[in-house]
C-alpha cells in the first residue's frame, strides 16, 4: 500500500488568497485613517507596524514555501504511484507470458518460461511463493515419457534446488529463497534432488518418485507429508529434519533401497516395503512381513 497525503485543492488556495488580499486592503485603510496625521507618535506606531508587516511577509513566504513543498510532495507521490503501477503491469505481463510458455508444445519454449519465472521470483520476493506454486503445479500435471519433457521437468526441479539451499551464492543462478512451501501431491517426479535444502513445508501425498528421491540433509520447518507416496527406486533421507510430530510416511511404499540413517526422527507408521533390499531405518523401526508380499513398518517391541 502506497503512502497517501492530503493535498490542498485549487479552490481552497484561491479562497485563502482572496481572503489575504481583502485583509491587507482592510488593514491599509485602517492604518491610513488612524495613523495618517504625521504626528511623532503616529510615526513610531508606523515603524512598529512596519516591523510587524515584515514578520507577516516572512510568514507568508514560509507559507508559500510550505505550499510549494506540498505540491512537490504531491508530484512525488503521483510519480511513485505511476512507477508502482508500471511495475505491477510489467510483473503481470511477464508472469502471464511465462505461464503461457509453460503450456507450449515445444520444449525450448517451456524452458524459456521456467527461466523467466525464476528471474521474476529472484527480483520480486513477494512473488516467489506464487511462482513456486506455478512450478509445482506444472510438475503435478500428467506428462508423457518423452526425453524433452523429462529434461524440462528436471530443469524446474533444479531451479527449486538452487534457490532452496541456504548459502547459495547470489547471482543469476543463485540466492536462497526462504519460507517456501512445496506441493507435489499426485505428481510423477523423476530423479528429484532436494538435498541440504531448507523448506518450510512439503506435501508429497500420493506422489510417485522415479529413479531416485534425495532429501539428504534437508530441513523441513513445519510439515513433511509423504503419506501414500511411492518410491520406485532409492530413497535417501539421511540427516533429514522433520518439523512436526505427525506421521510422515503412513501408507508410503518403498520398493527398493531406503536410507534414513540411525539418527532420523521420521515416523513410519503404516509404511510398506518390498522385502529383499538393503535399507537403513530410524531407531526403533522394524519390518514386519505380511502375506501379501509387502512388509509393514512397525515400532520394535509392538506385538503382532
Amino acid at each position: 500500500m502506497l503512502p497517501s497525503s492530503r493535498v490542498l485543492t485549487t479552490r481552497t488556495i484561491a479562497w485563502w488568497g482572496a481572503g489575504i488580499v481583502l485583509l491587507a486592503c482592510l488593514a491599509a485603510t485602517v492604518l491610513l485613517l488612524l495613523l495618517g496625521q504625521g504626528r511623532p507618535e503616529d510615526t513610531a506606531r508606523l515603524d512598529a507596524l512596519r516591523t510587524a508587516a515584515n514578520v507577516v511577509v516572512g510568514t507568508g513566504g514560509a507559507a508559500a514555501l510550505l505550499l510549494a513543498a506540498r505540491r512537490q510532495r504531491s508530484a512525488e507521490l503521483d510519480l511513485v504511484q505511476k512507477d508502482h503501477d508500471a511495475t505491477q503491469r510489467r510483473i503481470t505481463e511477464i508472469y502471464g507470458k511465462a505461464a503461457d510458455q509453460l503450456g507450449s508444445d515445444r520444449a525450448p519454449v517451456r524452458l524459456a518460461g521456467l527461466y523467466a519465472l525464476e528471474r521474476l521470483a529472484q527480483d520480486h520476493r513477494e512473488q516467489r511463493q506464487t511462482i513456486v506454486n506455478l512450478m509445482c503445479a506444472y510438475l503435478r500435471m500428467p506428462h508423457n515419457d518423452e526425453a524433452e519433457e523429462i529434461q524440462v521437468r528436471k530443469a524446474a526441479q533444479r531451479i527449486l534446488l538452487l534457490h532452496l539451499r541456504p548459502g547459495t551464492a547470489p547471482g543469476p543462478l543463485g540466492s536462497f529463497w526462504p519460507d517456501i512451501d512445496l506441493d507435489f501431491s499426485g505428481a510423477h517426479l523423476v530423479a528429484l534432488t532436494l538435498t541440504h535444502c531448507r523448506i518450510r513445508s512439503i506435501v508429497c501425498y500420493q506422489t510417485e518418485f522415479f529413479e531416485f528421491a534425495a532429501f539428504r540433509g534437508t530441513e523441513f520447518g513445519t510439515k513433511a507429508d509423504f503419506n501414500q507416496a511411492v518410491f520406485r527406486e532409492r530413497a535417501d533421507f539421511r540427516g533429514t529434519t522433520f518439523g512436526d510430530e505427525r506421521e510422515n510416511f503412513h501408507g508410503a511404499q518403498f520398493e527398493k533401497q531406503a536410507e534414513f540413517g540411525v539418527k532420523s526422527a521420521a515416523r513410519l507408521d503404516g509404511a510398506l516395503v518390498r522385502p529383499g533390499h538393503k535399507r537403513v531405518w530410524p531407531p526403533g523401526w522394524v519390518e514386519r512381513p505380511g502375506a501379501d508380499g509387502w512388509a509393514r513398518m512397525v515400532r520394535s517391541g509392538v506385538p503382532e
